[in-house]
């Protein structure tokens, strides 16, 4: 329940108060927001953004299931109130991407973290996301998993059992991991290269297979 959610919150030291409610995301899923007005020693300590973020899901991690967590948590001067005194709902503002509980943003390096990157931007509504970014921590699930899968699986022809995603949540680790299956593939799983003018086969050696691999992962 979001008010039980919302009074774990309230256990902490740096939060005075917290509502804690669902919503959409730009890719139009739901997830738990939530939305705290934060105590003076949140102040002194110059808690914010992602550090905030951080420190408040580790709190809740350790007292409630990882289905309870909230995805982003947003920082307010006050809760906004309608005139009679309620939560006013309608003015609780979109979560910023610093919201998230995330590690300090270090860009995605090579094709494969670049196009990972933008697969995990595009299905969890974010503006971007880094290589030492967590998938989960960022608001991602087993439904978004399986998506993220797909993808994959038709930019580069390589399937990755779930496992691998949530075992590798990290986006840098998890590039790693595609560029291992990659290198161990054999030109016989790869798809047949066409030359675009003749539309024939092209008979690459087996290094340059990867490389149009990494190419076409990075412009899917």
């Amino acid at each position: 329940e979001p008010g039980e959610i919302a009074a774990r919150l309230g256990e902490h030291a740096f939060v005075r108060e917290a509502v804690v409610v669902a919503r959409q995301n730009r890719a139009g899923d739901r997830h738990l927001i939530a939305y705290v007005v934060c105590a003076p020693e949140a102040q002194s300590d110059g808690l914010d953004g992602p550090e905030l973020a951080n420190t408040l899901r580790a709190h809740l991690s350790a007292r409630l299931p990882d289905y309870m967590v909230p995805s982003a948590f947003m920082r307010l001067a006050e809760l906004p109130l309608t005139v009679n005194g309620k939560l006013d709902r309608k003015a609780l503002p979109a979560p910023a991407d610093d919201a998230y509980a995330r590690s300090a943003y270090e860009a995605p390096q090579g094709a494969v973290e670049t196009a990972l990157a933008e697969i995990w931007a595009e299905l969890l509504g974010l503006e971007r996301v880094g290589r030492h970014d967590n998938f989960f921590e960022l608001g991602g699930h087993s439904l978004l998993a399986v998506q993220v899968s797909s993808r994959l699986s038709q930019a580069v022809g390589v399937e990755l059992p779930l496992s691998t995603l949530f075992a590798r949540p990290v986006l840098g680790d998890l590039a790693a991991r595609i560029v291992e299956v990659l290198s161990r593939s054999g030109p016989q799983h790869l798809p047949a290269i066409v030359a675009v003018s003749r539309h024939e086969p092209l008979e690459l050696s087996f290094a340059q297979q990867r490389l149009w691999f990494l190419a076409q992962l990075g412009e899917g």
